[in-house]
């Protein structure tokens, strides 16, 4: 059970960097703590130990020059499990801070008042859980946590002030407002912001942030992506109520039930697509589009990709759209099998020189299609629904990852090892959509021998099985 008081206090906090700097096992530190601490708070410390190292490691960057100067790795955040795994990590959330410089000036160009109190943002923090939304707003906005959860709002106020002292977060406005919270519905909350005589906030708010509930209980990820606390229809509503704002949603919610005037970003590094968000009014740059964004490990920005949203793709029934959210069935000349899709502008034709894999933010945003004819007209897909794009040549990095096509071959054992041992293959790396094996036991039995490495893509041609065998083109 939850106990911010225990996990806070001085002893149990030195203890746990005892335990981490002796390198103690489970044994060891359950037989430390038996010593001082009940049954049920020993569960507890042990619990919140494994989370530690985690938090540390999605919150602090360790290279970063205030961290080696005061440590901050060393630092604890309140949390329990849920609330870890909901948060935002620094990366994404560093990045995001831009999206506020912009609604604040915005907000100044706006206003008719030079006003010291206009000139200080104030953002509510909607199902604000442990905070992570709120550790890296720029400095000078004000924050105002709002939860159900009065253990949530004991993790906001606390990690607040830890990221506030510790430097880590560039909010450091006022203090004490920067601690304020409210245990009260977001609904409520939002339907008081802008009313005279507020009774539950303590602050009105300009922006506003929320995180709508995505699990029914720990460790369980809610499959039904409408099935949001509150809804999406919710939260539209809500942001009324504001200047503007942003929603996380799932990045596979469907982008026809988001309102118009409003910006769809898909945010991640080069391996991964971490968040969906839906800009609401001041915070839009770019009304009406959809903006795919990789950021650096400090939350720069890598790359990013414009485009319009697109009517027609977005006009397709529930069950069409599931097809591109989903694994479907596909036909093949003796059975049916299951495939990974993504939805793209572009035609079906056969290989190329090159095949290309979409970095994640633009497969989840379906943007990878459009951003590669913008590059070059000839690309194109090998198989309906199946996200290997192939050209006459390369397309750009770091939009795609590209491999120049050496051979191709059926899917058979025979055939693969003679294409392998006629290009002298030793080192394989393979890579699969479209065909279901297992890669480690699949390139043990091929037995490669040669002094070349080499990608191998199992996956499919018009629907049939084929191997291609490639050459990563750095």
């Amino acid at each position: 059970m939850f106990n911010a008081d225990l996990l806070t206090s001085a002893k149990v906090q030195g203890f746990i960097e005892l335990a981490t700097q002796k390198k103690m096992d489970a044994l060891q530190v359950s037989t430390q703590l038996a010593k001082n601490f009940s049954n049920d708070e020993r569960a507890t410390i042990m619990d919140y130990m494994a989370l530690v190292p985690k938090f540390r490691e999605k919150f602090f960057l360790k290279n970063s020059e205030s961290n080696k100067k005061e440590k901050s790795c060393e630092k604890f955040l309140l949390c329990d499990k849920l609330a870890l795994e909901q948060s935002t990590a620094q990366d994404i959330g560093r990045w995001k801070s831009t999206l506020w410089e912009h609604a604040r000036q915005t907000n100044k160009n706006n206003s008719e008042s030079n006003s010291s109190e206009s000139a200080i943002p104030v953002v509510h923090d909607l199902c604000c859980g442990m905070g992570g939304d709120s550790f890296f707003l720029p400095k000078n906005f004000l924050t105002v946590g709002v939860d159900l959860d009065e253990n949530r709002l004991a993790m906001y106020r606390y990690n607040s002030r830890v990221m506030r002292e510790s430097g880590d977060s560039p909010a450091d406005g006022n203090a004490k407002n920067a601690e304020n919270t409210i245990l009260a519905d977001v609904r409520e909350v939002a339907k008081q912001n802008d009313s005279e005589g507020a009774p539950l906030a303590l602050r009105k708010a300009d922006y506003f942030t929320i995180d709508p509930a995505r699990r029914a209980i720990e460790g369980e990820n809610q499959r039904d992506l409408r099935n949001l606390t509150p809804t999406f229809e919710e939260v539209i509503e809500i942001s009324k109520h504001y200047k503007g704002g942003m929603a996380k949603i799932p990045p596979g919610y469907p982008i026809s039930e988001i309102p118009c005037g409003t910006e769809i970003l898909y945010i991640g590094q080069r391996t991964d697509c971490r968040e969906c968000l839906v800009l609401f009014g001041e915070l839009v740059q770019n009304p009406d589009h959809v903006r795919a964004v990789m950021v650096d490990k400090n939350g720069g920005t890598l790359a990013q990709w414009i485009f319009e949203r697109d009517e027609k793709r977005e006009a397709r029934n529930d069950s069409e759209q599931s097809q591109y959210d989903h694994n479907y069935e596909l036909e093949g000349r003796d059975r049916v099998y299951r495939t990974s899709s993504s939805e793209s502008d572009l035609p079906l034709g056969g290989i190329s020189k090159f095949i290309s894999e979409p970095a994640p933010v633009l497969l989840r945003s379906h943007l990878f299609g459009v951003a590669a004819l913008a590059h070059d007209e000839t690309a194109h897909l090998m198989s309906p629904g199946i996200a290997y794009v192939t050209s006459e040549k390369p397309l750009p990095s770091p939009a795609f990852a590209n491999y120049e096509i050496l051979d191709s071959s059926e899917i058979s054992t025979g055939a693969v090892r003679a294409m392998l041992k006629s290009h002298d293959i030793g080192k394989l790396t393979l890579k699969l959509r479209g065909v279901k094996v297992d890669p480690d036991q699949e390139i043990k039995r091929l037995k490669p021998k040669g002094k070349n490495a080499a990608t191998l893509f199992y996956t499919r041609l018009d629907g049939e099985k084929i191997a291609i065998l490639t050459r990563r083109i750095e």
